[in-house]
């Protein structure tokens, strides 16, 4: 199945410890820059200050949309951790001064936002795919202040009727008319606020599906680089902030201001002079408004990265827990945690400045058309051009007006943080996507790695000029010491990352240019990081094939070894895993891992010690038999082991990003070269 995983968003604060998750892909192995930049672990795997590169690498989702339940490049076991001169990690990758600095545009290291532009033409998306029910809402809301008008209007006539020497009876009757009409606001009120809280969830439901959508489209360099504390808050806190304004915020801001255009509307009515009066009267509304608006956007969105920062973080060393102990890092990992919180903090004290300003220019902007109309209609009646009920109706619209109005303002100033957010979640549409799924047809499953290059964005060159061949059913094992550019190579040969040079083809087609199912069907990327997804046993096999049956499933699970202690489960295949289930230990997670590898049946396997958490025997084994369950199919191991070596076709040696050694187990042993001199450290025997 594919090799370019697209990770789910995943919440740092509620995965299992043993790394189950709900989301339908991994999420682990992925690194936040600031996390990378100090050599520290990241979400899944530790950050790998490459061994391979001296640049932070992360743990690739490993094999794309087919969940193998192995991401990252790297583990804990062989990180290599240096602190970088670019600061801790919790250093803020936004200016401290200007609250505005998150980019709008795309970024080699982070998810792009969305422009203003794009934010208003996704909205004016979401409401045409369901606009029968916004135009019934405005309908409601319509009918609904209609009827409210009706009441000063209606207390007006009373008192120009009592000033006019009508008796109880007209009283009377134009009271009743006032309770029926109130009574008839609350119903299409309460009617309306129904129709569009259920117009919300449904919009609320297209952005959730459409968000997942995306992220699984992402490829996974694209989230490594990113990291996972950023997709993490915007598919939680940013999801969940647009949620609210859609079933909240929106349909009161459609009722109110609905409400306050015929509450003015009305005031015009009864006369020109005094409508404008009132207009007049709300300039200062519109001034305050103004100012706030130009700094809120910018507010929002520097204190949504600041929350993604610390999400990062947090992320980072709950996963690395044990690789922060071991390496002595804790004081620096709670300066990190310091530093990212302190940036947040700032950044909400900057917003919450911003309102401190704006409500109260606001409540004091409410009073002056009041006034105004007061004064002006009282020389108007006292020159006999207006009656005193008119007046009074003018007023009391106008004092009526200041309920609407707060309620529009408060909920503009909920829609800032709500667009900034929703810019962040639509920014997930500018981010690049994995290839077309059309794409060439590989004329077999000849793997060549021609003149190819790599070096990472901030690092030095890692592969320099690797030529390999690799024939349709070989068993090739890559081996190397630490840092000779292995796990980059397996990189490029499951089509993860694109070479700087040179080119990765199979079947005479360049692997990146495979599409997702394609890919899926020809290369899969096992890695020692596992995951076990929250759910059954049975649900953890069937992602990787969801026809197979019952025989198939079990037959999987014998191939790694797995089949034992299934079988020991109290409801077996059914048993739940994970969060409120049976928790599985690390091997028992990278056994099921391969029992998804064997249901899968891939053309190309490529494990990047994929068996390191197996002990010696039971990892052979489990190589054998997944060598005879493959049989006929490509294997590339990526070995610190030797005796996967020993077992391959062919054996190739990486040394300081170049190919120097390749040939069987035997011809490399006798040549009496790099590889030579592993065996016999590794081994404990001098070559003959």
């Amino acid at each position: 199945m594919t090799t370019r995983s697209p990770e789910g968003p995943t919440d740092p604060t509620s995965a299992a410890s043993d790394g189950s998750s709900p989301y339908p892909a991994s999420s682990e192995g992925s690194t936040a820059e600031g996390a990378a930049d100090a050599g520290l672990p990241t979400a899944g795997s530790a950050t790998k200050r490459s061994t391979d590169t001296g640049h932070p690498t992360t743990g690739s989702a490993g094999a794309g949309t087919m969940p193998t339940g192995t991401t990252g490049t790297t583990g804990t076991g062989r990180a290599a951790y240096r602190p970088s001169a670019a600061g801790p990690a919790g250093a803020s990758r936004t200016s401290d001064s200007d609250p505005g600095s998150p980019t709008d545009g795309p970024s080699s290291s982070r998810l792009p936002i969305a422009r203003p532009a794009d934010v208003r033409r996704a909205a004016v998306r979401l409401v045409r795919g369901d606009g029968r029910a916004f135009l019934a809402v405005l309908a409601l809301n319509g009918a609904a202040a209609g009827t409210g008008l009706a009441g000063p209007w209606l207390l007006g006539r009373i008192i120009d009727e009592v000033r006019g020497g009508a008796g109880v009876g007209a009283v009377d009757r134009l009271a009743l008319a006032i309770l029926l009409c109130a009574v008839a606001q609350l119903l299409l009120a309460r009617w309306a606020r129904y129709v569009g809280h259920r117009f919300g969830e449904r919009v609320l439901a297209r952005v959730r599906e459409e968000f997942v959508d995306r992220a699984l489209a992402l490829p996974a360099s694209v989230v490594e680089r990113a990291g996972t504390g950023d997709l993490t808050a915007r598919g939680t806190a940013d999801v969940d902030t647009v949620g609210k304004t859609l079933r909240d915020s929106g349909p009161e801001l459609l009722i109110n201001t609905v409400q306050a255009l015929f509450l003015i509307g009305a005031v015009f009515a009864l006369d020109p002079l005094l409508g404008v009066c009132g207009l007049c009267g709300l300039t200062g509304i519109w001034f305050v408004l103004r100012w706030y608006l130009r700094r809120a956007r910018a507010g929002y969105l520097a204190e949504g990265a600041a929350g993604s920062e610390v999400a990062e973080i947090v992320a980072a060393t709950a996963s690395g827990a044990r690789t922060v102990e071991a390496l002595r890092l804790e004081r620096r990992r709670i300066a990190a945690s310091r530093d990212a919180l302190e940036v947040s903090r700032r950044r909400r004290f900057h917003t919450l400045s911003l309102r401190t300003v704006f409500f109260p220019g606001v409540e004091v902007s409410y009073l002056v058309p009041v006034v105004t109309v007061l004064l002006v209609g009282g020389v108007l009646h006292e020159r006999g051009s207006m009656s005193l009920g008119a007046v009074v109706a003018a007023a009391l619209y106008l004092q009526q007006l200041s309920g609407p109005l707060d309620e529009i303002l408060m909920r503009i100033e909920q829609l800032q943080s709500s667009g900034a957010s929703f810019a962040r979640v639509e920014g997930l549409a500018r981010a690049p996507r994995t290839v077309p799924v059309r794409s060439p047809e590989p004329a077999d499953d000849r793997i060549d790695v021609t003149g190819v290059r790599y070096a990472y964005e901030r690092g030095g060159e890692v592969l320099r000029g690797v030529d390999l061949t690799v024939r349709p059913g070989e068993r090739l094992a890559v081996v190397g010491p630490s840092g000779a550019g292995k796990t980059t190579l397996s990189r490029l040969l499951a089509g993860i990352d694109a070479p700087t040079e040179g080119s990765v083809t199979v079947g005479g087609v360049p692997v990146v240019g495979l599409g997702p199912e394609r890919l899926r069907r020809q290369v899969v990327l096992v890695t020692q990081e596992h995951h076990v997804f929250l759910g059954t046993v049975r649900d953890n096999l069937l992602i990787a094939e969801p026809s197979a049956t019952e025989e198939e499933l079990w037959a999987a699970l014998t191939a790694v070894g797995a089949d034992g202690w299934v079988h020991d489960l109290p409801d077996g295949l059914g048993t739940r895993l994970g969060e409120g289930g049976r928790r599985t230990d690390g091997s028992q997670a990278q056994q099921l891992a391969l029992a998804r590898v064997v249901l899968a049946d891939p053309h190309t396997l490529i494990l990047d010690e994929a068996t390191a958490l197996l002990d010696p025997a039971t990892a052979r084994h489990t190589e054998r038999a997944l060598a005879a369950v493959l049989e006929g199919r490509t294997v590339i191991a990526i070995a610190h082991r030797l005796h996967t070596a020993h077992d391959a076709d062919r054996v190739a040696v990486m040394e300081d990003g170049r190919l120097t050694e390749l040939g069987t187990h035997d011809e490399l042993v006798g040549a009496g070269g790099a590889y030579a001199a592993l065996w016999e450290r590794w081994h404990g025997e001098r070559p003959a």
